[in-house]
């Protein structure tokens, strides 16, 4: 178990080592978004911008047009929601080479509560053209993905989560920005899942094969933006049966983004686990999880409903 915003700030201080371009601005979160990993050892590449995340979105923006590489961290709520006119329009329109941190995304930021539980940014952040959305699975994802961005040119959103989570990759697992993974193979269906959401798909695909006889393939769909179509369109066509699951609203996220592949290529029986339509409430992320129904039974549950769909109209493989 390991938090998924500690490997976005392991990496940042990496990065500050190899890259003198790399500046970090936080929203009076340092500890919080962990980018004091970077703010001990490069003092003078860090700018604390206080509760001002709008300020600190346009000075990224000046930032990147003296040639740096700036990463700000927040709340991925207020990235996503309180900055979004400057990030649309300063960010993304003249296409800047500015990289967000948004932490404690999704219903598992647990007391909080629902001001600050990001559900929504996957949609926001797609909808923005030249932005690119990722959504690690867990610490050794994160951490690549962070390097990653850094890499590439104009306007990243990557979203951590608050929690310890499950570490299903390691140090040398595959990474490619806009690249999804398969971690387990299967054609009885697909489950498509992105950040925690990834190892709650795991544990579905494990009792699907040992109660159902069902052979479940997930993919880990890190980065909603690019989409991998290609990937998508081969699990459709194979498995003629998908499952998506996500931390976030059931509008405008990795449900939404995968119906629209498969409507246009190879349409086939689809069911979501998401937020469906309605805000969270404060209480401990695990009853959190259970309660708005994103845990692995949810998926077995859609699973089932998923293969009953597609044999009542003919396999669709």
């Amino acid at each position: 178990m390991k938090k998924t915003r500690e490997g976005w700030g392991h990496a940042l201080a990496e990065l500050g080592e190899v890259n003198p371009k790399v500046v970090v601005l936080v929203g009076d979160l340092a500890s919080s978004t962990m980018v004091h990993f970077f703010a001990q050892k490069f003092p003078e590449r860090f700018f604390q911008m206080g509760v001002a995340e709008q300020n600190m979105a346009n000075v990224a923006s000046g930032l990147s047009l003296t040639g740096k590489i700036p990463f700000f961290a927040t709340y991925g709520a207020f990235a996503a929601c309180r900055d979004l006119d400057m990030i649309r329009v300063t960010i993304c329109y003249s296409d800047l080479n500015v990289k967000i941190g948004g932490a404690h995304g999704g219903i598992s930021v647990g007391p909080d509560g629902a001001t600050h539980q990001a559900l929504e940014e996957f949609a926001i952040m797609r909808s923005m053209p030249n932005m690119k959305v990722i959504c690690p699975c867990d610490y050794w994802e994160t951490k690549k993905a962070t390097r990653a961005i850094a890499e590439i040119w104009g306007p990243c959103y990557l979203r951590m989560g608050r929690e310890d989570v499950p570490v299903v990759t390691d140090e040398n697992t595959p990474f490619e920005f806009g690249k999804a993974l398969v971690m387990r193979e299967g054609n009885d269906l697909a489950i498509i899942a992105c950040g925690i959401m990834v190892y709650e798909a795991l544990e579905a695909a494990e009792v699907l094969a040992r109660e159902d006889k069902i052979e479940a393939r997930v993919i880990n769909m890190h980065t909603l933006k690019p989409l991998d179509e290609e990937i998508i369109i081969k699990a459709a066509r194979e498995c003629g049966a998908l499952v998506t699951a996500e931390e976030h609203q059931i509008y405008g996220g990795l449900g939404s983004a995968v119906s629209q592949v498969t409507a246009w290529h190879h349409p086939v029986p689809i069911e979501m686990v998401a937020m469906w339509d309605r805000f969270g409430q404060s209480g401990k992320p695990e009853e959190l999880l259970v309660a708005f129904g994103m845990k692995s039974t949810n998926i077995i549950e859609k699973a089932r409903k998923v293969l009953r769909r597609r044999d009542h109209r003919g396999n669709g493989k």
